[in-house]
């Protein structure tokens, strides 16, 4: 996977789940964060993560399905 694609997939969905780019990549969340970032450094993406969870309280959703990326132009 090149960043391209990765930029590609973000601009066409808008707003997407860091588990979503990884299932659909087939990459590790933590090596996708390392190239997200780079485009957050452009200022072309912003992370947003959700800080409850399901609300429950119980502590055990996956951060990833917590971690969201949203293209900004």
């Amino acid at each position: 996977m090149v960043l391209s694609e990765l930029r590609n997939y973000i601009q066409l969905n808008r707003r997407v789940p860091l588990i979503d780019l990884a299932n659909r990549f087939n990459t590790d969340p933590n090596a996708l964060r390392g190239m997200l970032q780079k485009w957050i450094d452009k200022g072309r993406i912003r992370k947003i993560s959700g800080e409850t969870g399901c609300s429950t309280g119980c502590c055990k959703c996956d951060p990833a399905t917590l971690e969201f990326y949203e293209w900004l132009e």
